[in-house]
């Protein structure tokens, strides 16, 4: 399935860190050398939907300086939600399987150097903890009156109609339990921005504890935004379909 992988495979790490990129050629070198550069055990994961501005050639230039790097290269483009779900997949199958996943944007808008903090959140007692922009203490920066909108917006429709209890339901900066996405795996379907609810519904559904930790999340400052209408359409549609149908969908 996942054929395309390359990389160590044998690494054992306990954390996995998930990059969904599409020309990010301008920021992904960068940002590596810097997570690379974080005290974690770590092992970072690229999926790259086949980008014609050769990000993925950046990684492979880096995967012979660094030996937890691994990349996947998709055919085409097929959207956030499959990228990070092929993420989960990729970690869980292998032979070490991190403790811990996080998943992050590739264009620094959440900052690399809050990894650490992120994780050390994770304990016994939790499976999912939220880099939240709109809990206690987070914020955004560089954002337009008409994003901030579209996004609280968002948060409000996800947790007035599907009961949902975090503040941020629509941020990509969190870090997972192994345990919660072994549990959840076969019910993700999402493929594109609607993943961020429907992992926090499924850890609703299913009894696991989410939690938030404030996060200061700034607008990309090289590269195009990826949020598209198509992005907001489907995000509508998940929510809409789940109180139709129930929250196991």
């Amino acid at each position: 399935m996942f054929n395309q992988l390359t990389g160590n495979l044998e690494a054992n790490s306990k954390v996995g860190v998930i990059l969904p990129t599409y020309c990010e050629a301008q920021n992904i070198e960068k940002l590596i050398t810097e997570i690379e550069s974080l005290p974690l055990n770590k092992s970072i994961l690229v999926i790259d939907d086949y980008s014609p501005d050769g990000t993925a050639q950046i990684v492979e230039k880096l995967q012979k300086k660094y030996r937890n790097l691994l990349l996947f290269v998709r055919p085409q483009k097929s959207g956030l939600g499959t990228a990070i779900t092929d993420g989960f997949k990729i970690f869980l199958s292998l032979r070490n399987v991190p403790e811990y996943v996080v998943t992050m944007d590739a264009d620094y808008s959440h900052n690399p150097k809050e990894l650490p903090q992120l994780v050390s959140k994770m304990s016994n007692t939790c499976d999912l903890i939220i880099g939240s922009r709109y809990c206690k203490g987070g914020k955004t920066a560089g954002w337009s009156y008409t994003r901030k909108v579209i996004s609280r917006g968002a948060n409000m429709l996800a947790r007035s109609l599907l009961g949902l209890q975090p503040h941020d339901c629509t941020s990509g900066f969190r870090c997972y339990s192994a345990s919660f996405l072994k549990n959840i795996i076969s019910y993700l379907h999402s493929h594109t921005y609607d993943i961020q609810i429907e992992t926090i519904n499924q850890a609703h559904t299913k009894g696991f504890k989410v939690k938030e930790t404030p996060i200061l999340f700034v607008n990309r400052k090289r590269g195009k935004s990826k949020l598209s209408l198509v992005e907001i359409q489907n995000y509508l549609s998940y929510i809409f379909k789940t109180m139709a149908l129930g929250r196991n969908h």
